[in-house]
């Protein structure tokens, strides 16, 4: 049981002939990750790092089954491509680009409300289920497994939140890389959802930053759920000035909810453990799983 990928994921590459999709997609086969094959539009018939290439997801989907994808195609086409891989039945899409217009993800929000797929990003580092599928741009030796999932906005602080648990002897069941854009797929409530459903999943890393409402939302959920699994959570920011996009697109404070105390209150408030440092998260986790 893992939660979005794993060792049975057919993944397939959007943008697979470019440098960066050809850069991540071998590091994604070194790692082991079922890739069965990309799409470069003009490109189909062609083999590429000994993969097939095919012009249109759906025939991917049709010839090798694929039902996970990643996506590394420039902003301008990006959103296109998220509605194609929805389209043609893919049931993870995993966006990496970065830049996407906010006009576009509000299309891509529209087109997939009723779709039978989840989209992880856009502007993300992926998702990785450790020994059985990175789907992704995370250095995958960071990761071991074991039984704390992760959820971050942040792809660095995904990475530093692993190598944490790790070094305190414990492993990971699968970490998110949401990202951090304004309008994204699927949320922190919705990703730390699906970890507290899983069983193998014993306790949450939550990494979370300012702006927006997406950590307020999740706590306020794990509080109303009654789920005793323990989640640890960090908020980056602090020291930000109000008003100044910070990196990321969605790190704007609106309005005093959007702070990072705030957002630590009212994860405090939710029973969460919050920690002030991403150098703590590592002891707090193996703190509370005692």
């Amino acid at each position: 049981m893992s939660v979005l990928v794993n060792k049975d994921s057919k993944i397939i590459v959007q943008g697979f002939t470019g440098s960066e999709g050809t850069f991540h997609a071998e590091q994604m086969i070194a790692y082991g990750s079922n890739v069965v094959g990309g799409v470069t539009p003009g490109k189909g018939g062609q083999l590429h790092l000994e993969k097939p290439v095919f012009n249109t997801v759906e025939q991917a989907v049709n010839e090798v089954g694929a039902n996970t994808s990643i996506i590394f195609v420039p902003p301008a086409f990006a959103a296109d491509a998220i509605m194609e891989a929805a389209n043609a039945g893919i049931k993870v899409i995993i966006t990496i680009t970065e830049g996407i217009p906010v006009a576009d993800m509000i299309k891509v929000a529209n087109y997939l409300k009723g779709k039978d797929c989840r989209l992880i990003g856009p502007n993300c580092p992926g998702v990785i289920t450790p020994g059985e599928a990175k789907v992704g741009i995370m250095p995958g030796f960071v990761f071991k497994r074991g039984t704390v999932g992760v959820v971050s906005k942040s792809g660095t602080l995904t990475y530093e939140a692993a190598d944490q648990v790790v070094k305190q002897g414990l492993g990971i069941t699968t970490a998110i890389g949401i990202g951090g854009d304004p309008i994204i797929g699927t949320t922190t409530k919705e990703a730390v959802e699906l970890l507290i459903n899983d069983p193998e999943t014993e306790a949450v890393v939550m990494i979370g930053e300012i702006g927006g409402q997406l950590e307020a939302d999740a706590a306020l959920w794990y509080k109303a759920s009654g789920s005793k699994k323990p989640i640890i959570g960090f908020i980056a920011g602090e020291t930000a000035p109000a008003g100044r996009t910070m990196g990321h697109a969605g790190a704007i404070v609106g309005g005093s909810d959007d702070t990072a105390q705030a957002k630590k209150k009212i994860m405090k408030e939710c029973g969460i453990h919050v920690v002030d440092s991403p150098a703590e998260i590592g002891k707090k986790v193996a703190e509370v799983l005692g």
